[in-house]
C-alpha cells in the first residue's frame, strides 16, 4: 500500500512500521507539509529513547564502531535506530550513503532501522532534519537512536546539543589527536574511545586523552573525573561490550539525577528555536527580496547593512498619528 495519508503514516509509525517511519523521515527531510502533520501526531509519544551521538575526526572508524555496536546491542535485546549523516551529493542533494553501505549486514534485522541523511550544506556535522528523524525513531519504539555525524572534524559540535550521550572516537596516527577534535566536543564528551587500539601509538593517544580528562575534572572542581576512556578495535569486535556498558551506565546516571529528562527538554527547546530561526530568515528574505543579496554580491551593499535591511522587513511600518 502506498503511503500518502499523514494520519495513516502516523498510526502505522507508532506501531513500529518501518515503511511508515521511512516515509515520515522523507517528508520531514524534504520539508513536505505532511511531515509537520505527522510530527504533531507522534510528538506526545516521544522522549523515551536514548540518543547517542558518535562523533570524531575523519578516519576514526566511526561507522565500523557503530556497526560492531549494533551487533552487541541486538544481542542484548535492544531495538536500535541509526541516523547516519553523510555528505550530500552535489547533484541530487541526497546522502551519498557511504555509512549505510558499511552497516548493510544489519538491514534485514527487524530490530534495526538505518537511515542515511544528507547534510544538504548544513554545518555542525548533522543534517537539518536529524532532530526530527530521531523523534520519529523514538516514537517507533526504538530503545536507542545512534546518530553518527558526517565526519567533518572540527565542525561537529551540534551533536552535543542533540544527544543524551556523546561518544568521542579518536585514533592514533593523526598527529596531535586531542587537537584533531573540536575543543567543545572534548569538553562535552561523555564517553571517549580510542579506536584501532592495536595500532602503534594507541597508548600515547590514550595518555593524551586521560590528561585532558584530568584537566577537565580539575577545572570543574573534580566533577566529571569518572568519564570512561575505552580502547577498541571495532573491526575485530574488541572493546565493544565495554562501550555498550558505558552507554547504558551513562543513561542510568542521568536518570538517577534527573538529567535524562533535562537533556531531552533542552533538545526540544533548541529544536523549536531552530525552526523559528529558519522560518524568520525565510520570511524576512521573502519580504526584503533577493535583490538585497544581489547587491551584496555586487559589493553595492555590505553584509551588515544587508542583514539589517532584511531583518527590518519583518517589522511592520510604524504609523504616526497626526496631531
Amino acid at each position: 500500500m502506498t503511503l500518502h495519508d499523514p494520519a495513516e503514516v502516523s498510526a502505522r509509525l507508532l506501531s513500529g512500521d518501518i515503511a511508515a517511519g521511512a516515509r515520515a523521515i522523507r517528508w520531514l527531510d524534504d520539508r513536505d507539509p505532511r511531515g509537520t502533520t505527522v510530527m504533531a501526531a507522534i510528538y506526545p509519544h516521544t522522549g523515551r529513547a536514548q540518543v547517542v551521538g558518535i562523533t570524531g575526526p575523519p578516519g576514526a572508524g566511526k561507522s565500523s564502531l557503530v556497526d560492531a555496536l549494533l551487533t552487541v546491542l541486538r544481542q542484548r535485546g535492544l531495538r536500535v535506530g541509526v541516523i547516519a549523516v553523510d555528505p550530500s551529493s552535489p547533484f541530487t542533494g541526497g546522502a551519498i550513503l557511504g555509512d549505510r553501505v558499511r552497516m548493510a549486514r544489519h538491514t534485514l534485522d527487524p530490530g534495526v532501522f538505518i537511515r542515511s541523511l544528507g547534510t544538504r550544506g548544513q554545518a555542525g556535522g548533522l543534517s537539518r532534519s536529524t532532530d526530527e528523524a530521531c523523534l520519529v525513531l523514538d516514537a517507533m519504539g526504538y530503545d536507542l537512536v545512534i546518530v553518527e555525524t558526517v565526519g567533518v572534524g572540527q565542525d561537529e559540535i551540534d551533536v552535543v546539543a542533540l544527544a543524551h550521550t556523546t561518544v568521542i572516537v579518536v585514533v592514533p596516527g593523526l598527529g596531535d589527536e586531542v587537537q584533531a577534535v573540536k575543543a567543545g566536543l572534548m569538553e562535552a564528551g561523555d564517553v571517549f574511545v580510542v579506536n584501532k587500539a592495536d595500532r602503534e601509538g594507541a597508548e600515547a593517544t590514550a595518555r593524551q586523552i586521560a590528561l585532558m580528562l584530568h584537566l577537565r575534572a580539575q577545572a570543574r572542581s573534580g566533577d566529571g573525573g569518572d568519564v570512561p576512556l575505552l580502547r577498541a578495535v571495532a573491526t575485530k569486535g574488541e572493546g565493544i561490550d565495554a562501550l555498550a556498558d558505558a552507554i547504558a551506565a551513562h543513561r542510568a546516571a542521568l536518570e538517577s539525577q534527573g538529567g535524562f529528562a533535562r537533556r531531552s527538554g533542552r533538545r526540544a527547546r533548541e529544536q523549536a528555536l531552530a525552526l523559528v530561526r529558519d522560518a524568520l530568515a525565510e520570511r524576512a528574505l521573502a519580504l526584503a527580496g533577493e535583490e538585497v543579496l544581489d547587491a551584496v554580491e555586487r559589493r553595492a551593499l555590505d553584509p551588515h547593512a544587508a542583514a539589517a535591511r532584511i531583518v527590518a522587513a519583518l517589522a511592520p511600518p510604524i504609523r504616526r498619528s497626526v496631531a
